[in-house]
């Protein structure tokens, strides 16, 4: 064999040969193509994507919380905030005028009934206030112009004079608050506004009844 031919000899062997590994890297997967691209995650590749992803999803439930609270808190209608305002003025007089005719009525049964005007009306305040917390409305916290005056009056009265101006009084006076949150509650936008005047208001209905029983008697 002469030279030429063995090294187009040995030349056909090595393609041969570089071929077949070819051929068997391809199909075992152990050795990458030339020029293929790694598969590995790189650090400012696909790896950070699930993160990113958290994040926003977590941003976006962050704001849609944010969203519902000030929806839920938000503006109320006029109508409910001027019904909080008189309610809790209402519920301001009844109270202090009460410890007043606990104190100065002459009659048990006027006593008594003023106690519980105390004590129904501290309560009702109360759920008000937790009410209007929530609404961000803030409760006046002064009497009404007419509640002072009619404090003023009662000071200056005595014995039955007193029981009676008291009692005819409270009998107005719940004539109007059971009106004020029976519109309320029949016509109220918000639903907890609404729910608070539902409730209050058969209690201040069995006030208007005793209210009337007693001032006939006076």
């Amino acid at each position: 064999m002469n030279a030429n031919s063995f090294k187009v000899s040995c030349l056909a062997t090595s393609l041969a040969m570089a071929f077949m590994m070819s051929a068997h890297a391809q199909t075992t997967g152990t050795v990458p193509p030339p020029g293929a691209k790694s598969a590995a995650p790189s650090s400012s590749g696909s790896a950070t994507a699930p993160s990113t992803g958290a994040m926003s999803s977590g941003a976006s439930s962050s704001s849609s919380s944010s969203m519902s609270k000030s929806a839920a808190n938000g503006d109320l209608p006029r109508a409910d905030k001027n019904f909080i305002s008189k309610a809790a003025q209402g519920g301001l007089a009844e109270v202090q005028l009460g410890q007043l005719a606990a104190q100065k009525a002459s009659d048990p049964q006027v006593k008594q009934f003023a106690q519980r005007m105390v004590d129904d009306h501290s309560k009702a305040n109360d759920k008000l206030k937790q009410v209007a917390s929530s609404k961000n409305v803030t409760l006046p916290t002064d009497l009404p112009s007419d509640a002072k005056r009619e404090e003023d009056k009662l000071n200056k009265l005595s014995g039955a004079q007193f029981d009676r101006e008291y009692m005819n009084h409270m009998l107005s006076d719940h004539k109007k608050d059971v009106s004020l949150f029976r519109s309320q509650a029949k016509s109220g936008k918000d639903s907890e506004v609404k729910q608070f005047a539902s409730d209050t208001l058969p209690t201040l209905e069995q006030h208007l009844q005793m209210a009337q029983t007693i001032a006939k008697s006076k």
